[in-house]
């Protein structure tokens, strides 16, 4: 079987077992609220991000990774599988399509693919965890390419956040018509478009019932969850999550739930108390 690694930028959150799996590796972005600039990585401390974040009346931005930075990532593998947050949200994707460009120039007889997954935080988690499954199961490169991109156009992206100001600021809203008032406790439902756009599903009033309004969507659009993996991040809200954890249980069964906190690029677009779930 062939070395290979998967390369996933940092919007999309490892779990335990896959920081010590040795295949899976995080390329940072930059984060950055007024002044206060600090990397992506393993170092990033959510709670102040947070705080900052707060105290702050500006925005605050991300910078993608640079090719550089994804080629050191590369190793001394057959086999390289990158994956971005969603190109439509992000340059991430067209950085490591530059990383992969100018690596194989070099190193012609590597193999290097780059996935736009369409999505962001856990879909990414996801998309890595097909790979590898792909991978390990002997499928040549093309074919583990092929079966991973079939596996995205059937994956969704959905997710709740207290307050949309990050993303409406970023200008990651610039597609949608609504905007509803934060004054009634009016929590959209959103969820991403298959060219990893986002968008509207609903509204509820309240985050409780957002929730199940979320919850509610998934299993609608869902088909064979017990062949499925689902993922759910949140923002400094565990106990939200569990929420959510237990209302899928109970209406479906699936064939493993994740469950992360988010990293710090979903951190800055979710916001403290956001849920997202991907399957």
């Amino acid at each position: 079987m062939a070395a290979y690694r998967i390369i996933i930028d940092s919007c999309g959150e490892l779990t335990e077992t896959m920081k010590k799996d040795g295949h899976f590796c995080n390329v940072a972005l930059e984060l950055m609220v007024d002044d206060y600039c600090v990397a992506d990585d393993e170092k990033f401390n959510q709670a102040e991000f947070l705080k900052k974040v707060k105290e702050s009346k500006n925005c605050p931005k991300s910078a993608c990774p640079s090719p550089e930075s994804y080629i050191e990532a590369f190793g001394d593998v057959d086999h390289i599988y990158l994956i971005t947050l969603s190109s439509q949200l992000s340059g991430s994707y067209n950085s490591a399509v530059l990383a992969k460009n100018i690596y194989l120039e070099e190193h012609p007889q590597k193999k290097v693919y780059v996935f736009d997954s369409c999505s962001a935080s856990i879909g990414e988690t996801l998309i890595g965890l097909k790979v590898q499954e792909l991978e390990e199961s002997g499928l040549d490169f093309d074919e583990v390419v092929s079966g991973t991109e079939q596996y995205i156009k059937e994956q969704a992206t959905y997710f709740v956040l207290e307050t949309l100001e990050t993303l409406r600021k970023n200008g990651r809203l610039s597609n949608l018509k609504a905007v509803v008032a934060s004054a009634l406790s009016i929590k959209p439902v959103m969820g991403s478009t298959p060219e990893g756009m986002i968008c509207q599903l609903g509204q509820a009033r309240g985050m409780n019932k957002a929730l199940d309004k979320l919850v509610q969507n998934v299993l609608e659009r869902t088909k064979n969850t017990e062949q499925r993996i689902l993922a759910i991040s949140h923002c400094n809200c565990p106990a939200r999550a569990a929420f959510v954890k237990e209302k899928m249980e109970k209406l479906a069964k699936f064939k493993d739930i994740i469950v992360v906190n988010t990293a710090g690029v979903s951190t800055m677009y979710a916001n403290d108390g956001g849920i997202i779930v991907a399957i």
